[in-house]
């Protein structure tokens, strides 16, 4: 299930091994990775990528796990795990996402990630693609 994750954040994010600013200005490297220890001007190997990557999905499959408990289609939790990789825990915690997956409404639960397009309260044209690799991914199967 990480690598089906991991797949559909590769395949968004790309691989850079020097830290640049995303769109919204926030320092990134990798497979998008994030955090306090990316500084600019840094540069990374592809096996610190990849650790970077093993670490991201981990920790986003972690609030996937909390937030939404109990058995979830294969699908579902890869592209929740993504989500979160991507938007961060409020996606799947507190959510009307949430909701409809606890009630295990899934092909609604599937439908709320088209909604999460926004940054910095504008629509982005990649986040719009990218929620609906998320959904087809999360509906597969249902």
């Amino acid at each position: 299930m990480l690598a089906l994750a991991a797949s559909v954040v590769m395949k968004w994010e790309g691989l850079k091994y020097e830290t640049y600013l995303d769109p919204v200005g926030i320092p990134t490297v990798c497979y998008g990775h994030t955090g306090p220890e990316v500084k600019m001007g840094q540069k990374y190997t592809k096996a610190q990528c990849d650790a970077f990557l093993d670490e991201d999905m981990r920790e986003a499959n972690y609030y996937v796990n909390k937030c939404i408990p109990g058995v979830k289609p294969l699908g579902a939790e890869a592209a929740l795990t993504s989500a979160v990789f991507n938007i961060g825990p409020k996606v799947v915690c507190g959510s009307t996402l949430q909701g409809y997956a606890l009630a295990h409404n899934w092909p609604a639960a599937c439908a709320e990630l088209s909604k999460w397009k926004y940054s910095k309260g504008r629509v982005f044209k990649g986040l719009v693609l990218r929620r609906a690799d998320e959904r087809a991914l999360c509906e597969r199967g249902l």
